[in-house]
């Protein structure tokens, strides 16, 4: 199976692809740039937008527009014609350190947003990182994480996945969670990452119930069954796939955003692409945030 080039993007650290089945088209971020990026399917045009700060992760907000967990906190994005974002805060987000930032996110099954922060620097692997839950009110429900990553519901909203990207973590956790108060809780290891390939990533789920997560550094994306077993990988011709999710007007494709590192990469060309992947299964419609 090949992976097909779609936007040959170069995005510093392209992330949180999202299909937006009422305009079948497919948006996703540059977190450095602070820019936010639309793939037509129809006519396969591409258009960008520029926020004012870096900005990593995307749910729909219900009435127009994106909910975005940026650097200060959340916000209520809406394009403009000019190339810019009307940007209205939502939330403020008080870091424990200075250089921190939002990193993986995304809505629950009821459409409650979740959140990870990070430092910026990953290199100093510090503990500062936090889980945050976001329904009206930003509330931090997990801490003590490096590189929260890999957020991702069950079918039937019962299972929370998270993972944490650092080197030194590389796991992928499974919490029980409760669908009416919005909870996790019985976090149990789901995925030790370190016997496979590639730091875990973002990721999605199918309606099989699998979880697909990115392989950084690998080149891949794994599928695991619910139990935790591999049941397959697919490459990309990229060292580093950052995050997975499900399009299409059958939601069958697997869109996988990309990584372009600094320096030399006559290796990787089409390094900090969008990538289009025939799965052979169909995903789950991504929730949006719930008014």
């Amino acid at each position: 199976m090949s992976a097909e080039l779609i936007v040959d993007a170069r995005n510093a650290t392209g992330e949180s692809p999202v299909w937006n089945a009422a305009e079948q088209a497919l948006y996703w971020v540059d977190i450095p740039a602070g820019r936010l990026h639309r793939w037509s399917v129809a006519d396969g045009q591409t258009q960008n937008w520029q926020a004012d700060e870096m900005l990593a992760c995307l749910a729909m907000h219900p009435s127009g527009g994106w909910l975005a967990g940026m650097q200060s906190g959340l916000f209520h994005l809406r394009p403009q014609d000019d190339g810019g974002l009307r940007s209205e805060c939502l939330a403020r987000v008080e870091h424990p350190r200075p250089q921190m930032r939002f990193n993986d996110g995304r809505c629950d099954r009821q459409g409650r947003f979740w959140a990870g922060t990070m430092l910026l620097d990953m290199a100093a692997g510090a503990r500062v990182g936090a889980l945050y839950r976001y329904d009206g009110q930003l509330q931090q429900r997990l801490d003590d994480l490096i590189v929260p990553n890999g957020l991702a519901f069950s079918p039937d909203g019962r299972i929370m996945y998270l993972s944490d990207s650092h080197p030194t973590v590389q796991a992928v956790w499974a919490f029980d969670y409760d669908t009416d108060s919005g909870t996790p809780h019985n976090r149990r290891l789901f995925i030790d990452m370190t016997r496979h390939p590639g730091r875990p990533d973002g990721a999605a789920v199918d309606v099989d119930g699998c979880y697909w997560i990115c392989g950084n550094d690998a080149g891949l994306v794994h599928r695991f069954t619910p139990d935790g077993r591999l049941d397959r990988s697919l490459a990309v011709p990229v060292q580093k796939p950052t995050m997975c999710a499900f399009g299409g007007p059958h939601l069958d494709t697997l869109f996988v955003t990309s990584i372009r590192p600094a320096g030399d990469v006559s290796e990787q060309p089409l390094a900090g692409g969008v990538f289009a992947l025939s799965p052979g299964v169909r995903g789950m419609a991504e929730p949006a945030l719930r008014p």
